[in-house]
């Protein structure tokens, strides 16, 4: 930038003395010798500005293609963190969707099908956005993995997570969880939300929000963490959601909000999850009208009653 300021008032300069000395050019040979060097070291000066600029265009061109490269392998490490199929036979039907906002983003869910039989899921919203979020989402995976035992209790399992990230991240690092275990054989859901959007459970055309948990994790050391117990009937529906789908058109002062979630989910509560998926992401995207503002997620669980016994 400076090179440039000083090419463009050499140049104004050089004009100025070109049109006070237009008469002089023509009586002095010595004039017209001297503005022609001027003119000519100028114009090295031009060329060898250009071909800075033009080094420094590739450079950047070079590092913005090198960036990119790098998110998109880190998108593909991420893609991979998602469950590639759903625990069958468990009693439970799932479908999930993660659409983030910017190529990588926190939000991160899971279904894990446990040794004796249960079924772990969860889901979470990272703090922040880009990488530093994605690479806090897939440390909080590992974790989860690793605390989730066959003797783990929902809360015991987020008071581990929130140890661990307490220990790892400053306050100003935080993620939101959903957490929940379920027992086929008694078709209980045991589970903790941990500061997250409360998932809603539909049945019998009510809504019920899931809140008993705690605080975010991350934010407080020895955070203790309440845990609560419903049972799940045939046909009972779960829905997890992260706030990229109620805060969706926020930017233009209108967010879409729990409640409009709350009563398209009573609307379309009877299709199948793959139908209610698709019709709630297109009603998000048609109400924000703009590429997603926050990563989105949602994720469908649906009570298929006990197997092999009939349903409730």
């Amino acid at each position: 930038m400076r090179d440039k300021l000083k090419l463009i008032i050499f140049l104004f300069l050089a004009g100025i003395l070109l049109y006070l000395g237009r008469d002089a050019i023509r009586k002095s040979d010595l004039m017209a010798w001297g503005l022609t060097l001027v003119g000519t070291t100028a114009g090295a000066v031009m060329i060898v500005a250009l071909s800075r600029f033009r080094i420094e265009l590739g450079e950047s061109r070079h590092e913005l293609t090198r960036r990119n490269a790098e998110i998109n392998v880190a998108l593909k490490v991420q893609k991979a963190l998602f469950p590639r199929s759903f625990p069958q036979d468990k009693g439970l039907e799932f479908s999930a969707a993660c659409i983030p906002a910017r190529g990588i983003g926190g939000d991160y869910y899971d279904v894990i099908s446990m040794p004796d039989g249960g079924v772990v899921f969860a889901i979470a919203d990272v703090s922040g956005k880009g990488i530093s979020a994605a690479i806090l989402m897939a440390s909080l995976q590992a974790l989860l993995r690793a605390a989730s035992s066959n003797d783990s209790t929902p809360n015991q399992v987020c008071k581990k997570l929130n140890d661990h990230l307490c220990q790892l991240t400053d306050s100003s690092q935080f993620a939101t969880m959903f957490y929940a275990r379920w027992d086929p054989a008694t078709q209980l859901l045991r589970y903790v939300n941990a500061g997250h959007n409360p998932p809603l459970l539909v049945r019998r055309k009510e809504i019920e929000s899931l809140v008993t948990g705690g605080r975010p994790l991350g934010m407080f050391p020895e955070t203790e963490y309440e845990v609560a117990e419903i049972r799940l009937h045939a046909r009972d529906l779960l829905v997890l959601y992260s706030d990229g789908i109620t805060d969706a058109g926020q930017r233009e002062g209108r967010d879409f909000g729990e409640e409009r979630l709350r009563s398209l989910v009573m609307l379309v509560a009877d299709l199948t999850l793959t139908e209610i998926q698709a019709r709630i992401l297109t009603s998000v995207r048609s109400w924000s009208g703009s590429e997603p503002e926050d990563d989105m997620t949602l994720v469908l669980v649906r009570s298929q009653g006990r197997q092999g016994g009939g349903t409730e």
